[in-house]
């Protein structure tokens, strides 16, 4: 490697080739993320205060809520900064660890969800072992299996990451550090990375979603056994808001990361990374909310106290 110069630093291209129209862009990322924020905590708030949603469903959705905030916050605000910013250069030492926490949190997202679909098989086709199976110890410890599978799992290949030689060029052609297009900047052999890559994407995003998938169709067995149209429909509308996400979460990263020929169409997963980045994680607490009675139910209760005290505090 004596006859080249060793890159650390990169330039994280971006939306650069849309000039005219990156102050709109800033502006509707950076209100789209305001409100992802809000909108997740919103929902984080709710369970924790009301406790009517202390139940194994809402725990879960709580987790997922603030994956979400965490999931976002490793990508945009860094692609807000460099949409205003002329210096787009990011270290490989921070384009790494922007890496390892984006996959590592997504990879325990997905794993998360695996275990709200469990969540729903246990409560509509094993309703009398329901409390026993998914008690509070039980939760706990599935969710803490999730975050240390999805923090362990994505722990190797970025150590072996750091390890690559960079000889040039130095562009990314993307708004963050995803693995593709890093590894394509690389003089060394990747092939033993990229192979973990595909392995690990089959691994978190088609085999828990199988696993969502049997579950649906033991669910969707049981329910059409059910003999009252009510009693159908609410065991329906209990899997509504969970099944919504699944399909707009899954639909984004199987395009990207399992999809043969991923790394022939840059800009076009790049558009489609926004979904995961941006947009699901907007759309989700919108999805939570009016798709379920019961959240409905506490933030209509919360408001109208609320409401009340203030009417009380103006007399």
């Amino acid at each position: 490697m004596s006859n080249f110069s060793v890159i650390r630093e990169f330039v994280l291209l971006g939306f650069s080739h849309l000039h005219e129209f990156q102050i709109l862009l800033f502006a509707f990322i950076l209100s789209i993320y305001v409100l992802t924020v809000l909108g997740n905590l919103a929902i984080i708030t709710l369970i924790c205060l009301d406790a009517r949603l202390h139940s194994p469903m809402y725990f879960f959705l709580c987790n997922f809520s603030l994956l979400e905030v965490l999931v976002t916050s490793t990508v945009v605000p860094r692609m807000l900064a460099d949409l205003l910013s002329t210096c787009k250069t990011i270290s490989l030492a921070d384009c790494l660890t922007q890496s390892f926490f984006y996959f590592s949190l997504g990879s325990t997202n997905f794993l998360i969800l695996t275990v709200m679909a469990f969540d729903r098989y246990v409560a509509i086709c094993r309703p009398l072992h329901y409390p026993t199976i998914m008690n509070g110890p039980v939760c706990v410890k599935l969710v803490v299996v999730c975050w240390v599978v999805g923090f362990l799992s994505i722990i190797s290949p970025t150590l072996q990451k750091t390890q690559l030689w960079f000889c040039g060029p130095d562009i990314i052609d993307h708004y963050f550090c995803d693995s593709a297009p890093l590894l394509k900047l690389s003089c060394s052999d990747t092939h033993h990375i990229e192979r973990m890559d595909f392995f690990l994407s089959l691994l978190f995003v088609l085999a828990t979603m199988l696993l969502i998938l049997v579950s649906y169709v033991l669910i969707v067995a049981t329910v059409l056994h059910i003999p009252s149209f009510s009693g159908r429909r609410k065991a329906f509308s209990t899997c509504a808001s969970h099944l919504t996400v699944v399909v707009l979460g899954y639909g984004s990263a199987i395009f990207i990361y399992v999809r043969p020929g991923k790394g022939l169409s840059t800009h076009l997963n790049k558009v489609v990374a926004l979904m995961t980045a941006v947009v699901t994680p907007f759309l989700n607490p919108f999805i939570f909310t009016f798709r379920n009675v019961k959240v409905k139910e506490v933030i209509e209760d919360m408001t109208k106290r609320l409401l009340l005290k203030d009417a009380e505090a103006h007399r």
